[in-house]
């Protein structure tokens, strides 16, 4: 009988009552339990963080920084609410501790009283580090704590992360007042060059000026030396006034003591014969005036007289037509005419010749007439006028001695003058010579304030200005200035998704133990008939292989539409499956048909050195070198990796690897179960009565 006929009859013993079929679907369905329930347990554990209570203390008391308030504690608090990483309580320091104590909350995070002070001291001269502090208690669950260590390592780098963005916002808000403050300080610069400049030219002016000034320093000494002789002939001079008019003055005093009584008793008097001396002017002036008038005619009147008489003098008395005494008389009168007529012409001679003295003579009778008038009508105040003069002669007299005493004055301060001017001349050549020195000591500064300016414009356009969006940019970079680049080139979804290559071996394993505890590894009936051992090993492996294909068939179909397991190679996952479910069957028959009841033991001896060398949790570099050591000598090392590569993707060389290596596995145990069905073909002492019977 052909060996699938066999393994078909072997199949057909559990379909002839309840209790075989209910053993064959329990032996169909446990490993779909097994690993079903295995990776749903599994599944996304990250997940559900949120379920897990976690103790929250906010003892922060905040802080002041720049005079805007800092609550960091606040800040974490709320950011760690809005996350939902775990599940938060706000409870007390004491309420923290015991609960981690006695299993209430799995762990703690406490923001002490000084958070904010310790982050806000970062830009003051004492920087602290803020310690937040994490209570676990691995009694409680060991993994929670490595999750939370995970965890607040974020929370932390998120916390360091804000407090460096706020301290290098202050100081690129720093860098900007000291770029503004620079622009100005070079602003401040160029204002100071030009000014310099104009000092410059002021310290040349005032160079020139001094020099001119020392020219005129020493004419000034020299004309304080003249000063100072000619204030000696003043001093001199007002002596001899002061002198003068002292005499005058005493004299003055002494006619008043004499006149002035005389003035007081006689204004009246006074003012009359003053109004006799205008009228008399008056009456002179007009009698001046007839005469100057008058004169020419009588003149002629007089040469006509005189001539007349001269004829009748003639007539008369040279011829013998009269005698007597009458000739006498008539020469006598001819003579008083030709006199009076000399008279007359010598007095319009006279007045003619003195015409201008006249007119003079008659303009001083009308000054005479004006100045008798004035002191006609200034005579009821006369005694006050002279005694008002006379005062001020005295006055005048003081003042004269006042002057000689100031010239006498002025006389030792101009030369006391003179020596301060011998001084000025030499002090303004010594500043002459300073202001040189200064123009050039200022040519000097306005270039250096030249480079100055320049310079402080140079830094400033190398001093950062930063606007508040540069700023955010630079800040978030600086503060964090590494960013991990993640690339996860196959990244598994979620928890169980990575657990799966490590967890759906196991269970086909364990499929295939029990169900060789079920079907005999070496069919008894072709045993008995004497068939080829390769039959016969075939025969007993046949139907677990048709048992591990179900089996993996409903596994898969529970991991993919029942828990969401996604496979890139859904395909490819499937029919490797099936090939490491014919290897496992191939390698469990071996051991069962070698070793009989002890090879149930090796087979789960076995299971445990490959689920310890697989590398299905931790990388098997980390394990001792024991199992590094047999890692690549044991099957599910290769299917792990080559499950790996079909459920999330990647190169197929490990899969074919795989394949080969599960090939050769089932091939070999194959053949040593064939050997081992020879051997059972003859009965033995120990087969009749073994050792060890499970």
């Amino acid at each position: 009988m052909r060996s699938p006929k066999l393994a078909a009859l072997e199949l057909r013993r559990f379909g002839r009552g309840k209790l075989p079929r209910a053993a064959m679907v329990a032996l169909l369905l446990l490993p779909l339990l097994y690993g079903a329930l295995y990776l749903w347990s599994f599944w996304d554990p990250y997940g559900r963080l949120d379920r897990i209570p976690v103790a929250l203390v906010n003892d922060d008391r905040g802080a002041t920084v720049g005079g805007e308030h800092l609550a960091a504690g606040d800040d974490i608090v709320k950011g760690l609410r809005d996350s939902d990483t775990f599940e938060w309580h706000e409870v007390s320091a004491g309420e923290a501790r015991d609960g981690v104590e006695d299993g209430t909350y799995y762990l703690s995070l406490t923001m002490p009283s000084d958070f904010s002070r310790r982050i806000a001291s970062s830009s003051g001269d004492a920087p602290e580090t803020g310690a937040l502090q994490v209570r676990t208690n691995d009694a409680n669950n060991y993994i929670v704590g490595q999750i939370s260590r995970s965890v607040f390592s974020e929370v932390r780098t998120a916390a360091s992360t804000k407090a460096s963005r706020a301290v290098l916002d202050r100081i690129f808000i720093s860098f900007s007042d000291i770029h503004g403050k620079t622009v100005e300080a070079a602003e401040g610069a160029d204002q100071l060059t030009g000014g310099i400049g104009k000092a410059e030219k002021g310290s040349k002016d005032l160079a020139d000026g001094l020099k001119d000034a020392k020219s005129g320093s020493g004419e000034l000494s020299k004309g304080l030396t003249k000063l100072t002789k000619g204030a000696s002939d003043l001093e001199d001079g007002a002596k001899r006034v002061s002198e003068g008019t002292q005499k005058l003055a005493d004299n003055v005093n002494a006619v008043y003591d004499d006149a002035g009584p005389f003035l007081k008793d006689n204004e009246k008097s006074i003012g009359d014969a003053a109004r006799l001396v205008a009228d008399s002017a008056t009456a002179v002036d007009h009698n001046l005036k007839e005469l100057v008038q008058a004169a020419p005619g009588a003149a002629r009147s007089a040469h006509t007289a005189s001539e007349t008489l001269d004829d009748v003098y003639r007539e008369h008395c040279e011829t013998p037509l009269l005698t007597g005494d009458i000739c006498p008389a008539l020469k006598k009168a001819k003579q008083a005419a030709a006199d009076v007529s000399t008279v007359a012409d010598d007095l319009n001679t006279l007045i003619a010749d003195q015409n201008g003295d006249l007119k003079t003579l008659r303009a001083n009778l009308g000054t005479l007439r004006k100045q008798a008038l004035a002191l006609a009508d200034r005579s009821p105040h006369l005694y006050e006028d002279v005694d008002g003069a006379v005062k001020q002669i005295n006055a005048l007299n003081s003042g004269a001695g006042k002057v000689a005493t100031g010239a006498r004055k002025l006389h030792s301060g101009l030369g006391t003058a003179g020596s301060g001017a011998s001084d000025l001349d030499d002090g303004v050549g010594k500043l002459s010579t300073g202001a040189e020195d200064l123009n050039g000591g200022i040519y000097k500064l306005g270039d250096g304030s030249g480079k100055l300016a320049g310079g402080l414009h140079d830094g400033a356009g190398q001093i950062p200005d930063y606007g508040k969006q540069d700023r955010d940019r630079r800040t978030k970079v600086m503060a964090d200035p590494v960013q991990l680049a993640a690339r996860d080139l196959h990244k598994a979804p979620n928890y169980g998704t990575g657990f799966a290559p490590y967890f759906i071996p196991l269970s086909l394993w364990v499929g295939a133990m029990v169900a060789y505890m079920l079907i005999q590894p070496l069919n008894r009936r072709a045993l008995a008939a004497g068939a080829a051992a390769s039959r016969i090993a075939l025969a007993g492996w046949l139907p677990v292989v048709a048992v591990g294909v179900l089996q993996t068939a409903a596994l898969m179909a529970v991991l993919h539409w029942a828990i969401g397991l996604q496979m890139v190679r859904a395909a490819g996952t499937v029919g490797f499956l099936f090939l490491v479910s014919a290897c496992f069957a191939a390698l469990v028959q071996w051991l069962n048909a070698r070793f009989g009841a002890a090879g149930r033991i090796l087979v789960l001896a076995l299971l445990m050195l490959q689920l310890t060398s697989a590398g299905g949790t931790y990388p098997v570099q980390t394990s001792p070198r024991f199992f590094n050591a047999i890692h690549p000598f044991l099957p599910m090392s290769y299917i792990v990796e080559a499950l790996r590569r079909l459920i999330t993707g990647g190169g197929l060389g490990p899969v074919w690897q795989a394949c080969g290596v599960l090939v050769a596995f089932t091939a070999g145990a194959l053949a040593l179960t064939a050997l081992s069905a020879r051997r059972h073909q003859v009965w033995t002492l120990d087969r009749l009565h073994p050792e060890l019977s499970l």
